[in-house]
């Protein structure tokens, strides 16, 4: 049941945007900053006419849960989820950020994605056919679309401000940021997504893959100043399949814009603007797959 029509975007007066991307608007809170995540979907580097209600929810209530969880391991960003914990000036505001929004801390944002991937998929089983490598990782030949990898790999992107990221290696990613932090990162990345993985896999839920974002405080030291950040584990950063589904050999149903990208291709739409609307049995279905991978992984309900 959808209770209220989709949040496609914020004005939160007196707060100044830091800035507004495809899916988070970012506001300024003294040092700290607020991340308001709306209901937007993108699909093929596009944000689409509709929105998706409590996708937003969904994500920041979904990363709290994974930050609570992955703590001991690295730092996060996360001051509170919790309005009622929100600086005064945010008061105002606190019936559209309920549920929505996250205060965090300011880090300097490493200007690479970290990829965790476990099994051949996307990108990677795109890369794999060509090359039998993804982002220089060598992998055994024979591998079919969404086979498990014999263990999981690390490989980083470069983050892009529109358009497709694009994967790289290991070495390309030192050269960016040095090797010493990207070892740091990548460790990280494994062990998350490992952790992560593995819970998943007791509610039923394969993570295929995933990316995390790291940011930098103080002085930025690899071994002590490093800081997971944005969101952790959603259907929006990962591929999440049904366990009891799931069959390699070729794609598999999911948790995230299946039944969106499925209508895109449907009706043929050459991926440029305008940017089509979705009907309200697509938005219907996928809202009900986002909630649904919310409950299975935290045990509770959406608020």
């Amino acid at each position: 049941m959808i209770s209220s029509p989709p949040l496609l975007e914020t004005s939160l007066a007196g707060l100044t945007l830091h800035r507004r991307g495809k899916v988070r608007d970012v506001y300024e809170v003294g040092s700290d900053l607020l991340i308001v995540t709306t209901d937007r979907i993108s699909a093929f580097d596009y944000v689409l006419g509709s929105g998706i209600p409590d996708k937003g929810k969904v994500l920041t209530q979904l990363s709290a849960f994974w930050f609570d969880r992955m703590g001991d391991l690295v730092p996060h960003h996360l001051i509170a989820t919790d309005t009622a914990a929100f600086p005064a000036a945010l008061q105002p505001h606190a019936s559209v950020l309920q549920g929505r929004a996250m205060l965090v801390r300011r880090t300097e944002p490493v200007p690479v994605e970290c990829v965790a991937r476990g099994y051949l998929s996307g990108s990677g089983w795109k890369e794999y056919q060509q090359s039998g490598s993804v982002c220089g990782v060598k992998l055994p030949p024979g591998l079919r679309e969404s086979d498990r990898l014999p263990e999981p790999i690390f490989t980083p992107a470069t983050k892009a401000e529109s358009g497709h990221d694009i994967n790289i290696s290991e070495e390309e990613a030192g050269r960016l940021v040095g090797v010493p932090l990207i070892a740091r990162l990548k460790a990280l990345t494994l062990e998350i997504y490992r952790r992560g993985a593995a819970h998943a896999e007791s509610k039923g839920i394969i993570v295929a893959d995933t990316k995390f974002e790291f940011g930098l405080v103080g002085a930025g030291n690899p071994a002590t100043d490093v800081v997971l950040i944005d969101e952790v584990l959603t259907p929006d950063s990962s591929r999440f399949w049904p366990n009891d589904q799931y069959e390699p050999g070729h794609g598999q149903p999911s948790f995230d814009k299946q039944f969106v990208r499925d209508y895109l291709e449907q009706i043929r739409w050459n991926k440029q603007p305008p940017v089509p609307s979705l009907p309200d049995d697509v938005v219907s279905k996928t809202r009900d797959k986002y909630v649904e991978a919310y409950r299975l992984l935290s045990g509770r309900e959406l608020r």
